[in-house]
């Protein structure tokens, strides 16, 4: 592949311990296929060819550890070689609160995603694996609203283990292209806070110390915006 130039090696390769990734002189791998999740699996990149770290770009399924910027991403140590960067999800809602844990306590709550269609969804009905439970999945991405699970409860309690077990959460897919959204309802310990107290929060928080991990918007927004 040559953009402006500059040549980029592509290599069609199904099983990882096949790429030479050391004669590109590539140390960091980051695994989008969402087919890597389990410390073994991704332990395939790295090899006498191959990579110095893997970096998985959604929750493992096992005990990997799963950093998110602007909330863990410190105690990531240099001999860690197989992590996991959570979800998109999990990026959108672990800043805001570890925000407002640090401030006022967490007791319980529920997130709601809106979620943009995503590679998995298809076109058209149609059938797919894992029965019954997984009808809704087979369904077109771009005439439905479909409900659906998500894991991103479970990785916030892993990135904040001081939230683990307080929040649950569903997730709806809609017909977008780009562009997500997290409704989160929270019970706070104590007297709670107030709708100017949280914005001044996140404002603060945001043009401060997580200025570079998410911002502050009051202008009225749409999904084609971002």
């Amino acid at each position: 592949l040559i953009v402006n130039g500059t040549k980029i090696v592509v290599y069609a390769e199904r099983d990882p311990a096949n790429i030479p990734w050391a004669e590109q002189k590539v140390d960091y791998v980051v695994d989008s296929t969402g087919m890597f999740l389990k410390k073994d699996l991704a332990q395939k990149h790295i090899h006498k060819n191959g990579a110095k770290y893997v970096v998985m770009s959604a929750p493992s399924k096992d005990d990997t550890p799963m950093f998110c910027y602007g909330v863990n991403h410190q105690k990531l140590k240099k001999d860690t070689k197989i992590f996991s960067g959570a979800s998109c999800t999990t990026n959108c809602l672990a800043p805001l609160l570890k925000v407002l844990n640090d401030k006022y306590k967490i007791k319980e709550g529920l997130m709601t995603t809106v979620h943009a269609s995503t590679a998995t969804q298809t076109v058209v009905d149609r059938a797919v694996r894992g029965g019954p439970k997984k009808w809704r999945s087979g369904r077109s991405a771009v005439n439905n609203i479909i409900p659906a699970s998500t894991g991103a409860a479970i990785a916030i309690g892993k990135v904040i283990p001081e939230l683990s077990g307080k929040l649950t959460g569903m997730a709806f897919r809609v017909p977008t292209i780009d562009g997500s959204v997290v409704d989160l309802t929270l019970r706070l310990e104590g007297k709670g806070a107030s709708k100017d107290e949280i914005e001044k929060l996140f404002k603060d928080a945001a043009n401060g110390k997580y200025k570079e991990v998410f911002g502050f918007e009051d202008n009225l927004l749409v999904s084609s915006d971002i």
